[in-house]
């Protein structure tokens, strides 16, 4: 539900009666993870997606009786072998879907607003609710914020509301979505209900270093991809607004000491694309000691064994060396800054949820995983070296001859 939480929190604000159909649990092949939502007003539109379209048609239908009768139901969806055409997830997993009813009278109503509003605002807050369990308890809600603190109820007893909160604040600190089993007392007994917990974090940071025609392009794909983007360059006559009006903050400031004082996280993405040493060694130097998700840079590959040298006359060891991203992105044979800011976006996806960047096309690996986060690990340094499918290109990003940016 929190995946359209603007939208549907304009909705409510209009006073207006919704049936949000969420995905609750997945099996095999499904197109979208717990938590992906469609949403139907009294008038008849839908926002979000359950499935990319395999039973969209459905799960419409399912919301627009819960709006006339007000009762909450969990529907399942998968392939039928009998009847290719039937509804169905032709894909060949299988998705539970969760349809609420928030009409007006709707007692979990004040707590989903306050949940929408805060996801709206990128505030940290978690959204748990019944999604299997007495028929009674479908729907409740209850939001945690990040202190702890919450609102609303389960329908249940005080403890499981105290216990459920907790669950979700654990959830909520991994930056993860999930089920969570306990018992209608709130102990942790399963089988007596089954919360989906949704967290809503802040967007994830991606601040790039240097401020050329390359940052431009990226700065677009980032802000597409959720991502709080940040630009930052030591000259000020190239860190400039007018340059780029799509960042959310353009900084003038050496790179290393920039990053020295701003906050960063286990989910920040580093792009270093400023290919000049006097910013590239002290800012890598600083960047690979740090537990960031993400620390590419662009170069040639004569860049990065230069680059290499250097880092290793600062100190660095093989294992902090080992966690760069050089030359940053998929080989794509890309060009264009703009086509160079797709290669290294799909190398920032793959890296965050562990796929090997080589084509679908024959291959034998799932189409859809988990959909979760990567953990960053101790022992990574919160990254996955990815699978290169031609590490003799030039360049991993772009193709071109020596001295050209990747």
């Amino acid at each position: 539900m929190l995946d359209i939480a603007g939208e549907l929190g304009r909705l409510l604000e209009q006073g207006r009666d919704v049936a949000v159909a969420t995905v609750v649990a997945v099996g095999g092949s499904a197109p979208r993870g717990p938590g992906a939502a469609l949403a139907v007003d009294g008038e008849g539109g839908a926002i979000g997606s359950v499935s990319g379209g395999c039973v969209e048609g459905a799960v419409y239908d399912l919301c627009v009786q819960a709006l006339e009768d007000g009762r909450t139901v969990r529907e399942r969806f998968g392939y039928s072998d009998e009847d290719a055409f039937a509804v169905g997830l032709t894909c060949g997993g299988t998705i539970d879907v969760l349809v609420t009813p928030v009409r007006a009278d709707a007692p979990a109503r004040p707590v989903l607003r306050s949940a929408l509003a805060a996801a709206a605002h990128g505030e940290p807050a978690a959204l748990a609710r019944v999604a299997e369990g007495p028929p009674g308890l479908l729907g409740h809600a209850l939001l945690v914020r990040a202190d702890g603190s919450y609102e609303g109820t389960l329908g249940g007893h005080r403890e499981l509301d105290r216990t459920a909160a907790a669950e979700a604040r654990a959830l909520l600190e991994a930056g993860r979505t999930g089920t969570v089993e306990l018992s209608e007392d709130g102990t942790h007994c399963p089988g007596g209900l089954t919360l989906l917990v949704e967290s809503s974090l802040p967007p994830p940071r991606m601040i790039v270093f240097g401020a050329v025609d390359f940052a431009a392009a990226l700065v677009r794909v980032g802000k597409f991809l959720g991502h709080h983007v940040t630009v930052c360059d030591a000259r000020p006559v190239f860190a400039t607004r007018a340059r780029f009006p799509e960042a959310d903050e353009v900084v003038a400031d050496w790179p290393h000491r920039y990053l020295r004082r701003t906050p960063t996280d286990a989910r920040t993405v580093l792009c270093v694309l400023t290919h000049d040493a006097k910013f590239d060694v002290p800012l890598l130097t600083e960047a690979l000691r740090m537990p960031v998700a993400f620390v590419g840079a662009m170069g040639s590959r004569r860049t990065h064994e230069d680059r290499l040298r250097r880092l290793r006359e600062a100190g660095l060891s093989e294992r902090e060396l080992a966690r760069l991203r050089s030359p940053i992105g998929l080989d794509l044979g890309a060009r264009t800054p703009e086509e160079t800011a797709v290669s290294i976006a799909a190398e920032i996806v793959a890296a965050r949820r562990g796929g090997t960047g080589v084509p679908l096309t024959g291959g034998r690996t799932p189409i859809h995983r988990d959909g979760g986060v990567r953990t960053p690990s101790h022992r990574d340094g919160g990254v996955r070296t990815p699978v290169r499918q031609d590490d003799g290109a030039e360049t991993a990003g772009r193709r071109g001859g020596e001295g050209t940016a990747a």
